[in-house]
């Protein structure tokens, strides 16, 4: 089952256009996603979840079709016999090896076919239920063999893509793993089109000259081995990108400029909002005479408070021994400064430096230091 040079370029050439730009193009969202928009990591939803867990499953399940026990019995591997062995001496040693010492119906099939040595060569090549089965395939035409093997070969192939289409659909998984839909389809036919040619073009007249049972080629067991795990093999990664993506750790489609402004218009309305309702409540402390009367001896009281915090010897005290000792001034001022510019000059347009001054002087401007400064 070796691939020459010539096929592996071949190969390349008919699906490097294809795969190489998706390659490079999900090489540079793997890198650039730990940047876009500072996005966090997220936990699975339950829906990617629940399609990671079919994907798994379903390539445990291929995995263990590999196991020997699972896989179809080869006549010379188990009777240790080269492939020029007389046929009466082959199933004898078989038949000891049954239960019963009787061979079953597809034994009785395969010992009526290796009457010549072409049909040993093709049941390398095929497997022991398509040349014991099969009611219109000859020795004399190999081709036929292959058209009775299609159905076989394909139907893990048909099963799999199945099953990406079922956990990478918008309805079943989301939008996240509906991105992996057509990479995965696209790996899968890939897959079943690579197994078909090699099937097609393997060379079974190869063992002819092989006397020795270590020196043949069971294609038939090899391709199928390699088959399954093939198929295993992209559903793990099919699983492994879809966490990536539904956990925001890598394929991250940055939002459109669009979906961008819509969710900055989104937010400026609901400040708006809140500045509406804060506007709203102002007014109407404002306009009732018993909660004005409670909100002005409220900040009264405030102010008496804070005046007498401030004028006792051990605040006063620690204030100055802060400001003389242990405080950077100039940087305070300088950070009140931009802050203040920040918040008025960008909104009012006025100059903020009265502002900060008076934060580095007299402490930061809080409710109950501006009633104080207002009542004063």
């Amino acid at each position: 089952m070796a691939l020459d040079w010539g096929t592996i370029k071949s190969l390349l050439i008919f699906f490097g256009p294809l795969l190489l730009p998706k390659a490079i193009s999900y090489y540079r969202s793997l890198r650039a996603a730990p940047h876009l928009h500072n996005l966090k990591i997220t936990p699975l939803p339950p829906s990617l979840i629940r399609s990671i867990a079919i994907l798994l499953a379903v390539s445990a399940t291929f995995l263990l079709r590999t196991l020997p026990i699972f896989s179809p019995e080869n006549i010379f591997t188990i009777t240790q016999s080269r492939l020029q062995i007389p046929t009466e001496v082959l199933f004898n040693r078989l038949s000891s090896l049954r239960p019963l010492q009787t061979l079953a119906p597809l034994d009785l099939a395969l010992k009526n076919k290796f009457t010549s040595l072409e049909s040993r060569l093709l049941y390398l090549q095929f497997g022991p239920d398509v040349l014991g089965t099969c009611p219109f395939c000859t020795s004399d035409d190999p081709t036929s063999y292959l058209y009775y093997a299609i159905p076989s070969i394909l139907t893990p192939h048909i099963f799999n893509l199945v099953v990406i289409t079922l956990v990478t659909s918008t309805f079943f998984s989301g939008e996240k793993a509906a991105t992996w839909r057509t990479p995965a389809a696209i790996a899968s036919v890939v897959l079943t089109v690579l197994d078909l040619y090699l099937t097609s073009s393997f060379n079974h007249q190869s063992n002819s000259s092989r006397l020795r049972l270590p020196d043949l080629d069971f294609f038939f067991w090899t391709s199928r081995l390699w088959r399954f795990v093939s198929l295993a093999g992209l559903d793990i990664v099919l699983a492994g990108v879809i966490y990536l993506t539904g956990t925001n750790r890598a394929f991250v489609t940055p939002p459109s400029p669009a979906e961008r402004i819509e969710t900055v218009l989104k937010g400026l309305g609901n400040v708006k909002g809140k500045l509406n309702a804060a506007g709203v409540v102002k007014n109407t402390v404002t306009r009732d005479e018993g909660l004005r009367g409670r909100s002005n001896a409220y900040w009264g009281h405030e102010v008496r408070l804070t005046r007498e915090m401030m004028e006792e010897e051990e605040v006063v005290r620690g204030m100055k021994d802060a400001l003389e000792n242990r405080l950077d001034i100039k940087g305070l001022e300088r950070d009140a400064e931009e802050y203040a510019r920040g918040v008025l000059g960008g909104l009012m347009g006025v100059d903020a430096v009265p502002v900060a001054a008076a934060v580095t002087t007299e402490g930061p401007v809080t409710p109950t230091t501006a009633g104080h400064q207002k009542e004063d």
